[in-house]
């Protein structure tokens, strides 16, 4: 079922048929240095794919499959997730991510993606702020992030440092 749609890009809930495509990006060292580091060994890959991607998301906020369109392909996961303060989450906020096999750098569907869940949080969820965090060093990450419109709140240092970004709903 689809969810939501840009240009180039259909979301919808994960498949049995993604998961090779989904393996692959998680055993690619470039795709997993800014998300936990060490690629992820297959048997490990699969089991992270079945237990949170497999089960059926009935919640809007969830990370979703990004299909590209031209070509019908799994490139990636993207999407809105509940924003946590503590074990808490926030009321009407939610957290942007995306994860896009490395052939597909570079070329604006990050930026694509992030834009279709701003709309979506904001206009369909009547979402009051969206943050999201990126590992210091990120530059993609941070370009996308810039082009959007978020706006730097914190960093964190440590082992692994981040930047933490915020954007606020205009309209409310």
């Amino acid at each position: 079922m689809v969810i939501l749609e840009s240009e180039r890009l259909v979301f919808r809930e994960h498949e049995p048929g993604d998961l090779d495509a989904y393996c692959a990006m998680e055993a690619d060292p470039e795709v997993r240095r800014y998300v936990g580091g060490a690629p992820r060994a297959r048997q490990d890959a699969e089991r992270k794919f079945r237990d949170t991607f497999l089960r059926r998301a009935t919640a809007r906020l969830a990370m979703r499959a990004t299909i590209l369109r031209s070509e019908g392909r799994y490139i990636g996961y993207c999407g809105l997730t509940p924003n946590f303060t503590g074990h808490r989450p926030v009321r009407n906020e939610a957290s942007l991510g995306y994860y896009l096999a490395r052939v597909y750098w570079g070329q604006g569907l990050a930026t694509e993606a992030g834009q279709a869940f701003v709309e979506f949080g904001f206009e369909q969820l009547k979402l009051t702020r969206i943050v999201s965090a990126v590992e210091v060093g990120n530059a993609a990450s941070l370009r996308v992030l810039e082009k959007l419109g978020f706006k730097l709140v914190s960093t964190e240092t440590g082992p692994r440092s981040f930047h933490h970004f915020e954007l606020r709903n205009p309209t409310l």
